[in-house]
């Protein structure tokens, strides 16, 4: 996958969830229209939907999502249709991109979005990402953000810096 095309209202929906978990971590996943190929050269998003983060220790700086979470998302994505994709979480205080121990915790395949929290709780860039099967590193994705529909509000996305996490 070169690419990740995230839809302008769900990038805000995304960066809100980020406002209102802060300062822990929020988390969930994203949805796709269906299952694409691992050699797919761009993804849509065209869903996101919470999950609780579950983790036992610190949530400002972990995530956690239970696998019945995980499960009961793959069910209701593919009653409509849909795949999970990958995965979105928040870094409060620290940059859109993924830690070491979100690479260690990550699988091949998904895609990754990662949105920066700010010390005042305001949201900030957001990056995307996928896990490289073979390095078992992350690399960054283009992020595509195309404009929103007429009944959305639409808002700048920060652009994706080039190169790796």
């Amino acid at each position: 996958m070169k690419g990740l095309v995230l839809p302008a209202e769900l990038v805000h929906t995304l960066r809100r969830h980020g406002e209102t978990a802060y300062p822990e971590e929020c988390c969930g996943f994203l949805l796709s229209p269906t299952a694409e190929p691992a050699d797919a050269v761009e993804r849509a998003v065209v869903a996101i939907e919470p999950a609780p983060n579950v983790s036992d220790g610190e949530r400002r700086r972990r995530f956690v999502i239970a696998p019945s979470e995980l499960r009961g998302a793959e069910e209701r994505a593919a009653r409509a249709g849909r795949a999970v994709g990958g995965f979105y979480h928040s870094h409060p205080d620290h940059p859109a991109r993924p830690s070491e121990f979100d690479q260690d915790h990550a699988w091949p395949w998904y895609a990754y979005v990662v949105v920066s929290v700010r010390g005042d709780g305001v949201p900030g860039d957001v990056g995307a990402f996928e896990l490289d099967p073979v390095r078992r590193e992350f690399r960054r994705v283009d992020l595509r953000v195309p404009p929103s529909s007429a009944t959305s509000p639409a808002i700048p996305a920060p652009a994706a810096r080039s190169g790796a996490a």
